[in-house]
């Protein structure tokens, strides 16, 4: 089903835009719109990442003013590479698996890694188990960065690590942020499977569930992907109040209950706003 202009005005982002299909190069630089078809494949990957869904070919091709079999061109040598993912039954596109691990080395090789860092240990510092920065990754999690607690007992995921969406924290945090719509887009394309058996698989009670978190505004792991294990997860937003990603807290039940680690989400909160200067900092 083709969408209004103004529902594609959402996934518009500040990259260049290109030129109309039809239009001839400016002969006071020849070289321009060579400039601009070099840079295709990062428009590409710049649009897919601010898009709340998958983009059709249609929908892209619109957005980036070129036609669709030069596009699709693009598209098949892309996912080829590992860098944007078909999704099944004509759902669209989205990053790969590629995309993402480039992103991460990025973050990690920059002065941002180790602001984030410091947020989270200093979070540790106050709550004492394990902090975790999150974002959505074609319908995953993706864990960005990650300090560990002290304690012997703690579960491992290093930064990279893809988990699923609806049976941890921050995923279904993001499930919740979703538009109803959007949310049932999601959910009947993802394998619910069952890692624990606290794990949520029911559509009505996770629904539910999702719901409740949405009204909370955190999400919570109540055994539901590692058994023994509990985690708290608050939003990260932008400055235009869009969740970009999640810091959670999560712990042994052995040490600490789900009912205690609740107890910190306004030290998470408070750190989810240290976060969102560290990533989207004021404009001077």
């Amino acid at each position: 089903m083709k969408r209004k202009t103004g529902e594609l005005d959402q996934y518009r982002t500040a990259a260049w835009p290109e030129p109309e299909a039809t239009e001839e190069s400016d002969p006071g630089c020849p070289d321009s719109r060579n400039d601009v078809r070099r840079l295709r494949p990062l428009t590409v990957l710049e649009h897919l990442s601010e898009a709340s869904q998958p983009l059709t070919l249609a929908q892209l091709s619109k957005l980036m003013r070129v036609p669709k079999s030069t596009l699709m061109r693009l598209l098949r040598s892309m996912e080829m590479h590992g860098y944007v993912l078909h999704m099944p039954a004509e759902r669209g596109f989205v990053t790969g698996v590629r995309s993402a691990t480039l992103a991460l080395r990025t973050l990690r090789g920059s002065n941002i890694r180790r602001e984030c860092r410091a947020v989270l240990r200093g979070l540790v510092k106050k709550l004492g188990e394990t902090c975790n920065l999150t974002v959505p990754d074609a319908g995953r999690v993706l864990y960005v960065e990650r300090i560990d607690t002290t304690a012997p007992l703690r579960m491992h995921l290093q930064p990279g690590t893809l988990v699923p969406m609806h049976c941890t924290a921050s995923g279904k945090l993001f499930l919740a942020s979703m538009s109803l719509l959007e949310r049932r887009s999601v959910l009947a394309h993802l394998p619910l499977t069952k890692p624990s058996p606290r794990t949520i698989i029911d559509r009505q009670k996770l629904d539910i569930e999702l719901d409740k978190i949405a009204r909370d505004d955190f999400g919570i792991d109540n055994e539901e992907f590692v058994r023994g294990m509990v985690a708290v997860a608050v939003p990260v937003r932008s400055n235009d109040n869009k969740l970009v990603a999640a810091i959670a807290c999560h712990a042994p039940t052995a040490r600490m209950s789900l009912a205690e680690l609740r107890n910190g989400v306004p030290e998470l909160r408070a750190a989810a706003d240290a976060m969102r200067q560290v990533l989207f900092p004021a404009k001077s």
